[in-house]
């Protein structure tokens, strides 16, 4: 969460709270909203409790995003549908952009508006693809960045052994970039072909 602190600060416009939703109460969350729920809840992770406990903070006509497809066909959670009835609340069920998104996207990036190495927060060779991606929900953090050709264990922005890597990362403030990019592809042990 320290990393999401520091890479996706509140704005003049934007008031953003970052809390672990293992320890968020009921309570605690309403305070944000002075009491008043909130009139748009996204949840990323298909999670019964975090769904539940999002559905019961909508404000009246509030909107639940469930951003987030299960892998599990039977995943369900409770919902108060005498909120649905008589305060309007209701969900919706996303998975990303379309074509016109992803054009406005890369438009953003291309302005530098959007810095998208942002996101990640871990980087890993082919060799160690397989495991992480069984353990992707024990690991948590952002998106693990894949080097095909790289023999390199999983490894968080955060623990970079390197001392020449850990230089360039500081300078990028944290942020995996094209300097980092290229010292990695230049002095990572290759993966073997047999």
């Amino acid at each position: 969460m320290s990393y999401a602190r520091k890479h996706y600060p509140s704005e003049p416009q934007t008031l953003i709270h970052y809390l672990n939703a293992t320890d968020a109460a009921f309570d605690t969350l309403m305070a944000l909203s002075g009491g008043h729920g909130f009139d748009d809840i996204f949840v990323f992770v298909p999670n019964e409790g975090l769904v539940t406990l999002a559905s019961s903070l909508l404000a009246t006509d509030g909107c639940l995003n469930f951003f987030a497809g299960p892998q599990d066909k039977h995943f369900s959670a409770p919902i108060n549908f005498y909120d649905v009835h008589y305060a309007f609340t209701h969900y919706v069920g996303t998975s990303g952009g379309n074509t016109d998104d992803m054009r406005a996207a890369v438009k953003l990036i291309e302005e530098k508006k959007v810095q998208a190495a942002k996101v990640v927060t871990h980087i890993l060779g082919l060799n160690a693809a397989g495991e992480t991606t069984l353990e992707l929900p024990a690991i948590g953090g952002g998106k693990k960045l894949v080097y095909t050709g790289k023999y390199l264990p999983l490894t968080s922005l955060t623990q970079i052994q390197d001392q020449a890597l850990a230089v360039i990362l500081a300078h990028h403030q944290g942020i995996w970039s094209g300097e980092a990019e290229q010292y990695l592809l230049a002095h990572a042990e290759a993966i073997s072909h047999d």
